[in-house]
């Protein structure tokens, strides 16, 4: 923020948008004042700021704003008194009349947002806890907002963290017909939002967007990669023929997972009658590729932990962070499907890495049976999904 914006802010201190306080200590007032913003009852959808160096007149009022006081502000939004979490940053801005200490608030995707179990709104100047009206109102306008975790906006990040050239070349000329290509003279930025890759309102690519183009994809999504793992045994404590992570943008990850699958199977023959032979594979390729994708289009992007492929003697595993999502559950998998990464499914649909929504798993588990392979088997877990292939005897 620049000193001619935070002379800007004060002197609009009045509006709903800005609270101002001359207090270092006032963590529950600094709470309620981040709850507040971040529950945006009026709808700015803008930021909200709080200002601690200036006195509700507007005079700066000569506190001293250490390294101490910053922490203390940026503590706020992980000490779990706040939730769900708002995005807030938190900076010393110096001014020709003192410094000033200036906390950042994004209006939450996810309202009401509650203080130690209560919540705080501001209308006007005045800051109150909701009515029940109130909180009525922020609960519908977060079913209005509900995004899946990979349409919503990747805060912080921005048009210039993604590869304009690998959406333009690589994704467009894929997914787009070419003739709307060629009509086409909207900015970039308006392309990748029709498609849901970037949130115009908030100026950000959104996590599909990061996810699917971002330079550095495990900057904004540390757990957005794949783990292969190969040993030579039937158990993990048998020797590492390979060991390899796959990170980067997703087409890129799949391209060179593609290559590394092919790598790993076998072919070889087995006899149908005494004058007849027939190829067969130690892994059906089209199962191994369904399931992979499967994975890797219902895997939960929110989560720290990679997408885990292990490659034994006997079996393959296919290891996805999160659990079943939505209407399904162990007793109607695999018809019951519901999409935690809708924007991602498109995207490989678009590409030809899924051809058939909902069909995957039945998909693989015929490839099974085809080539004479025990079908596959399924573990279940709140943090985690299981897919287990095992090797054709």
């Amino acid at each position: 923020m620049t000193e001619q914006e935070l002379y800007e802010l004060i002197a609009r201190h009045e509006a709903d948008r800005v609270e101002l306080t001359v207090s270092k200590t006032d963590t529950d007032k600094f709470a309620e004042a981040v709850c507040a913003f971040a529950n945006d009852l009026p709808n700015h959808r803008t930021p909200g700021h709080l200002v601690i160096g200036v006195k509700d007149n507007g005079m700066f009022g000569g506190i001293q704003v250490d390294d101490m006081l910053l922490r203390n502000l940026a503590g706020l939004r992980d000490d779990g008194n706040i939730q769900p979490l708002p995005a807030i940053t938190v900076e010393k801005v110096a001014a020709r009349d003192g410094d000033v200490a200036v906390v950042t608030v994004q209006p939450s995707l996810l309202p009401p947002v509650r203080y130690k179990g209560r919540i705080c709104i501001r209308n006007g100047p005045r800051r109150a806890y909701a009515t029940e009206h109130e909180e009525r109102m922020l609960i519908e306008r977060r079913v209005a907002h509900a995004k899946t975790f990979d349409a919503q906006p990747c805060l912080g990040s921005q048009l210039d963290d993604m590869s304009k050239s690998l959406f333009l070349i690589d994704y467009r000329q894929q997914a787009i017909a070419p003739e709307v290509i060629e009509e086409n003279n909207r900015s970039v930025e308006h392309q990748l939002s029709s498609l849901r890759f970037f949130d115009l309102p908030r100026g950000c690519p959104t996590h599909a967007g990061i996810l699917l183009f971002g330079l550095d994809v495990r900057a904004w999504l540390p757990g957005a990669y794949i783990q292969f793992l190969r040993v030579g045994g039937n158990s993990l404590d048998a020797p590492i023929l390979k060991d390899q992570t796959l990170d980067g943008d997703l087409l890129s990850v799949l391209r060179e997972l593609d290559a590394l699958v092919d790598a790993q199977l076998a072919q070889y023959p087995v006899a149908d009658s005494i004058l007849r032979e027939r190829t067969v594979e130690s892994y059906p390729r089209v199962a191994v590729r369904e399931l992979l994708m499967n994975a890797v289009m219902h895997r939960d992007y929110a989560s720290t932990a990679p997408l885990r492929i292990t490659w034994l003697e006997d079996r393959l595993e296919i290891q996805s962070p999160g659990g079943l999502y939505g209407e399904a559950s162990p007793a109607n998998f695999p018809r019951q499907t519901s999409y935690r990464n809708p924007v991602v499914a498109e995207a490989l649909k678009a590409l030809g890495y899924v051809n058939r929504y909902g069909r995957g798993v039945l998909s693989a588990q015929a490839a099974l049976e085809r080539n004479g392979s025990p079908p596959a088997e399924f573990q279940f877990d709140a943090g985690f999904v299981l897919a287990i292939i095992r090797r054709r005897a």
